[in-house]
């Protein structure tokens, strides 16, 4: 089951809107979009997990995620602020938003030890997919200088948010 969800995890978040639009291809304000996106939803994850589990440690990490995520998010929209600009919707965005739904309604679906793992093998394919996007394709092709060096920190958290999901589901298997 892990191992299933986890493929279609990823499936579900990269399938599309790599074909649709080229990631590297697009301006700071469109990865900006993309990436409050991606934090709303491992936020939404979160707050599913604190719903539907009794594990304390699957808690401990949606606590976790929902903190990070939120925090970074309020980074970004103060460097937005500050710039005075707009983050810029896209089908990347669009599709994350899309993929995210059917992610939920099948992790809605499950309870106990099924959700636990479903949840923590989600988590880790989520952070491996968006770690290497935002690595491989966003932060070299970002040209404002703080604009960057945010998508640098918030990398930094979520490289650790992707190891703990690993022991997550390393210790429910």
């Amino acid at each position: 089951m892990n191992r299933f969800f986890s493929a279609v995890a990823t499936a579900l978040i990269l399938s599309a809107p790599v074909y649709a639009q080229d990631v590297s291809g697009m301006n700071d304000l469109e990865f900006a979009h993309i990436a409050y996106t991606a934090d709303v939803i491992d936020i939404r994850y979160a707050h599913l997990a604190l719903a539907l589990s009794d594990n304390p440690d699957i808690h401990e990490f949606a606590n976790t995620m929902i903190r990070d995520h939120t925090a970074v998010n309020e980074a970004a929209l103060g460097l937005l602020n500050k710039l005075g600009a707009t983050a810029q919707d896209n089908a990347f965005s669009q599709t994350l938003n899309a993929n995210a739904e059917e992610i939920i309604n099948t992790l809605s679906q499950l309870r106990g030890a099924e959700f636990d793992a479903a949840y923590a093998a989600n988590e880790l394919a989520y952070h491996q997919a968006v770690n290497d996007l935002v690595e491989g394709s966003m932060i070299p092709n970002i040209d404002n200088a703080e604009v960057k060096a945010l998508f640098e920190q918030g990398l930094e958290i979520f490289k650790a948010h992707e190891v703990h999901a690993e022991k997550m589901v390393e210790s429910l298997n």
